[in-house]
């Protein structure tokens, strides 16, 4: 497949084509799988972009108010921002399994902690800690980790973590425990306390979203639909990708795939992908299109090889963990970054010559993007400063 139809894809199915752009941010987030949601200002900023019209306050309404998008712990043990019909298919994909990980390591720092003298007495100890922990988010309704934490003396257990480590820390149960809920899809992350940037979130229980709870599909199932939505929205895709997307293991991947029987294509450059087999008719290429993407978008990081739309610019637009700053894309491909300056204003730096044409388009972006974040300073508190970001902040 060549090169051009992979990027076409991308405009029409990431919604960055401006034709192709969605009526709000619930379409956003379904047709992308999900929304990076570790930075929540990637969340709003990363749905805006792709859609026709809005502001933040549509965001925090589909979040807060209709709840139709729901923040959960999914792939990669990372938190995304989803519809309420593809968040179970995350759930028993993925956090299942981070979930049973996470209770056993709690119940070894729970151990380590001497709340009780023995196994069995660890684990009577945790199940009242849970529902000491589900009571108080009933009665609250919404709050913090803290105030769970005050809410009953077991809550505050402290627990030490990576001890004997130069990085050696301590964490509330509280705290430890909000993780595990989420991962078991019983609590969920709700309005931050502050601005829609903030990182300081406010808990509730999942049911005040789904009353009756998450759906709770197979296993097995559910991985072979994450990966068929996957391949929609991001085929041509390698069995690397998804499994480097996903977290799983290879063996998971494999037999995903021979489930779903996706049909091979030959990439241009090198490389075998995949798509799945009704998904092979050519797709219309766009009028010329440019976007400015948040640090953390979903689409620069939906692959794991990522030559075909960002060059040689991975150097200077991720940072050392592999997290992507904010990108700047002309016609499907990653072309520079953008950051804001001491006084907030966007800045744009353009890593090759891209042309007038390429020029303008970026300015309109930055036009349709500065009003957003009128009063607003970006900051990258879950990752680090991109090469590029360090210079154009300086």
């Amino acid at each position: 497949m060549e090169t051009a139809e992979r990027r076409a894809r991308l405009a029409r199915r990431h919604r960055l084509a401006a034709e192709s752009r969605a009526d709000d941010p619930v379409e956003v987030a379904r047709d992308l799988v999900a929304l990076h949601g570790t930075d929540p200002s990637s969340v709003h900023l990363g749905a805006l972009v792709r859609m026709k019209a809005g502001g933040v306050a549509d965001v925090e309404r589909a979040l807060y108010e209709d709840r139709s998008l729901l923040r959960l712990l999914g792939m990669r043990r990372t938190v995304f921002v989803t519809s309420l019909d593809v968040a179970p298919v995350i759930q028993a994909a993925c956090s299942r399994a981070l979930a049973a990980r996470e209770r056993r390591l709690l119940l070894q720092l729970l151990s380590a902690a001497g709340v009780a003298a023995d196994a069995a007495g660890t684990e009577e100890w945790l199940a009242g800690a849970e529902r000491a922990a589900l009571d108080a988010l009933e009665a609250g309704g919404e709050i913090t980790a803290a105030e769970l934490a005050a809410a009953d003396p077991r809550l505050s257990t402290e627990l030490v973590l990576s001890k004997g480590k130069s990085y050696e820390g301590w964490q509330k149960v509280a705290s430890r425990l909000l993780l595990l809920l989420a991962a078991e899809g019983l609590a969920v992350r709700g309005r931050p306390r502050g601005s829609w940037t903030s990182h300081q979130y406010r808990w509730s229980p999942l049911t005040r979203w789904c009353p009756d709870g998450l759906p709770e599909p197979d296993t097995r199932d559910a991985e072979t639909e994450l990966a068929r939505r996957w391949l929609r929205t991001f085929g041509p895709g390698t069995a690397d990708d998804l499994r480097w997307w996903t977290g799983w293991t290879k063996t998971q991947v494999k037999r995903v795939l021979a489930e779903l029987r996706p049909v091979e294509a030959d990439l241009e450059g090198g490389g075998t992908g995949l798509l799945l087999a009704d998904d092979l008719d050519p797709t219309p290429a766009p009028a010329p299109w440019a976007a400015l993407l948040p640090a953390l978008d979903s689409t620069p990081m939906g692959w794991h090889a990522r030559d075909w739309y960002l060059g040689e610019h991975a150097l200077r637009l991720f940072d050392r963990a592999g997290n992507i700053g904010p990108s700047l894309w002309w016609n499907g491909r990653i072309v520079g970054g953008w950051a804001q300056d001491a006084t907030g204003e966007i800045v744009c730096r353009f890593l090759e010559d891209v042309g007038r044409d390429a020029e303008a388009a970026v300015r309109t972006e930055a036009e349709r993007l500065a009003p957003l974040l009128t009063g607003v300073r970006l900051t990258a508190r879950t990752r680090g400063k991109t090469w590029l970001e360090e210079e154009l902040t300086a």
